[in-house]
């Protein structure tokens, strides 16, 4: 029975789900109602049939009549709003009594307005973020770092030394940082930064054990016993060696005597804690531990005290060495930007503790388009944005905290699902999906306000199918957009010829090349053709591959002659075609100023490819001392020297 379609678009309005597209090709796509159905089922809404979707629009059309504020009311500054006779109860515990209207002079904060009928949270935010000062720095993948002191995979004891030497002798302004949230505690370790167990804690696999306070106090047997567990450098980096040597080391360092955690960090250490002795996705794990509130888990809490107190005190010391590599880039201009991925885990930490904050059935993804003719599927459960808006936001407003408590910036990766996401319903490939939208006015207010209040700069990755609304809507925030040199390029015109640097965006941060792809060296060598070639990840002939990556490299060689740039050392030309580009923040990666070949990260493949394993080829120290690192920065120095 196919049920009534102007009544289920009107239940599908209410709640968001798009019944109609537009694809990357700017053609109209009508989404298949079992489609819709099947989303909408992840709100506990049922449209199966026609009764069934009239019910629903019944309850949704009473809950509008009777009540007259939204869940969250989130307000720009200087913007009063209609709430009747209300009191609203400031974030500093002051009280103000309103007749008719919210008036427009509350102080930027959280705040709560009561009337007779509603209690409502009250976010105040900024109409706009300060301006981003220029400058040059490093896109860091800080797994890849090594040094004599490090374990195996670059630290934040290492990312405190990139930042302090960069700024010192470099005369960097900025350093952005691959995401670094909390994985679950187990084996394998997930190596994939943009899968984290939970975006509100920080990894401890990135801890340097030396660097603690417990392992300065320790006995000279202590010392020796951990420092026989340092692994071995190896070609890849090992992530389970690294942790496990790791864990052992701080195991013996605990000292059992920790601060009290607040309830979020209580219950990220409870599932740390019951993680392993169950395994990294809790829903394999036996039915009653897989509600946080339940007897069960309850009865675990006390059972497990001190290995939940052991996972604390691992927060508590990520704190302490982020902070201190925050503290380290203090003479940047701009210091250090984190990357937040797009989501979690579909069983780890944050879903576990957050519930139905999430639609942990769907997976978030891409649609079909040019570049991906099957769409994608990125396995990351979405939030449910009827149930952001019921808790006042604070489930995103918490990971923000968390990512800027120990930052000077962040990075909103794929920032386009401030506004709208696709969803892709349990059993369905990813081409089987649909648009979920956000309210992007709320959702970009509590990422002002954060950023505000945390003195911090705010970067979206806004790369691929966007819309325009995206960029615009970042720019009149202050919020910087993105810009790629592999895609500057006018597709409005035949044969989409490259874009003068002069004209990128000026609130942008521009970079020559990104994680997902090829790296200067790999790009001009072919690499990316030979390593998917050799997967067997190519659509069409190697032949094909090969000549389109000569022809991508004879236009950009022509492009750079264009400009007046020479191309004897393309490598050399392109940062200096990069320095020239109007972009705020120009950032190089290290390894494409060491001229590595292989991209931290091939999409397409797992196991088949070492992602995220790739270290540099140098230690930090020779880092700093080689001469190719310093002549091929001098343009980007030039172009954004470090103010005074």
């Amino acid at each position: 029975m196919q049920p009534d379609l102007p009544d289920l678009t009107a239940l599908a309005d209410a709640y968001g789900v798009a019944t109609r597209y537009e694809n990357a090709e700017q053609r109209e796509v009508v989404v298949d109602t079992d489609v819709v159905v099947a989303v909408l089922a992840q709100f506990g809404v049922d449209a199966s049939t026609p009764e069934a979707i009239g019910r629903e629009l019944a309850a949704v059309r009473e809950t509008r009549a009777r009540t007259a504020l939204p869940p969250t009311l989130v307000l720009r500054e200087g913007t009063g709003y209609e709430t009747g006779p209300a009191v609203v109860e400031l974030e500093d515990g002051a009280r103000r009594t309103v007749e008719e209207f919210l008036p427009g002079d509350l102080p930027l904060g959280w705040h709560r307005v009561v009337t007779a009928e509603q209690n409502v949270t009250v976010a105040v935010v900024p109409r706009r973020l300060p301006e981003v000062p220029p400058a040059w720095g490093w896109m860091l993948q800080l797994y890849a770092l090594r040094s004599d002191e490090s374990w195996g995979a670059g630290d934040y004891a290492d990312l405190a030394v990139m930042a302090r030497r960069s700024a010192d002798e470099l005369g960097a302004g900025v350093l952005l940082v691959n995401p670094v949230q909390a994985i679950s505690p187990t084996h394998p370790v997930e190596r994939s930064p943009y899968s984290p167990s939970s975006r509100r804690f920080a990894n401890p696999l990135y801890l340097r054990v030396t660097a603690t306070k417990a392992f300065a106090t320790a006995d000279e047997t202590t010392r020796e016993r951990i420092m026989a567990r340092k692994p071995d450098s190896a070609e890849l980096i090992d992530y389970d060696a690294v942790w496990r040597a790791k864990l052992a080391a701080l195991e013996m360092l605990w000292p059992q005597e920790v601060p009290e955690p607040d309830p979020a960090l209580e219950d990220f250490a409870t599932f740390s804690a019951l993680a392993e002795q169950h395994g990294p996705d809790w829903r394999d794990w036996p039915e009653p531990l897989r509600d946080p509130r339940s007897p069960e888990v309850a009865k675990a809490r006390v059972e497990l005290a001190d290995r939940i107190a052991f996972h604390g005190w691992l927060q508590h010391l990520c704190r302490e060495q982020l902070d201190a590599a925050r503290k380290a880039a203090a003479d940047m201009p701009v210091g250090i930007v984190h990357d937040m991925p797009v989501g979690v885990h579909p069983g780890g930490a944050d879903t576990w503790a957050l519930g139905d904050a999430f639609a942990p059935d769907v997976r978030v993804g891409a649609p079909p388009d040019a570049f991906s003719q099957q769409g994608q599927d990125w396995s990351l459960p979405p939030w449910r944005p009827d149930r952001l808006a019921e808790l006042g936001y604070a489930p995103f407003r918490d990971v923000l905290r968390n990512v800027l408590r120990y930052a000077d910036g962040v990075r909103i990766d794929h920032v386009a699902g401030l506004w709208r996401l696709w969803w892709i319903p349990p059993g369905e490939p990813p081409s089987r999906g649909t648009y979920v939208h956000y309210d992007a006015e709320a959702m970009m207010g509590v990422l002002a306000l954060e950023a505000h209040r945390a003195g911090a700069v705010v970067v979206g990755e806004d790369l691929g199918t966007v819309e325009a609304e995206v960029t615009e809507t970042l720019h009149e925030r202050g919020v910087l957009s993105s810009a790629v040199l592999w895609f500057q390029r006018d597709y409005d015109l035949p044969g989409h010829p490259f874009i003068a640097p002069g004209s990128w965006d000026a609130e942008a941060m521009a970079s020559i090349t990104t994680h997902d792809l090829p790296t200067v060296a790999g790009w001009l060598d072919g690499e990316h053709v030979r390593v998917r070639a050799e997967l067997g990840l190519l659509d069409g002939s190697v032949e094909r591959e090969y000549a389109s990556a000569r022809k991508e490299r004879e236009e950009l060689t022509d492009f750079l002659v264009q400009q007046g740039i020479s191309h004897d050392d393309m490598v050399a030309a392109l940062h200096a075609l990069l320095a020239r580009a109007s972009s705020r923040l120009l950032l190089t990666a290290p390894a494409d100023v060491l001229g590595e070949r292989r991209q931290p990260n091939l999409p397409g493949t797992v196991s088949e490819y070492p992602n995220w394993r790739i270290p540099l080829p140098v230690t930090v120290d020779e880092f700093f001392a080689h001469s190719r690192v310093r002549r091929l920065i001098t343009t980007l120095r030039a172009a954004r020297p470090q103010q005074d």
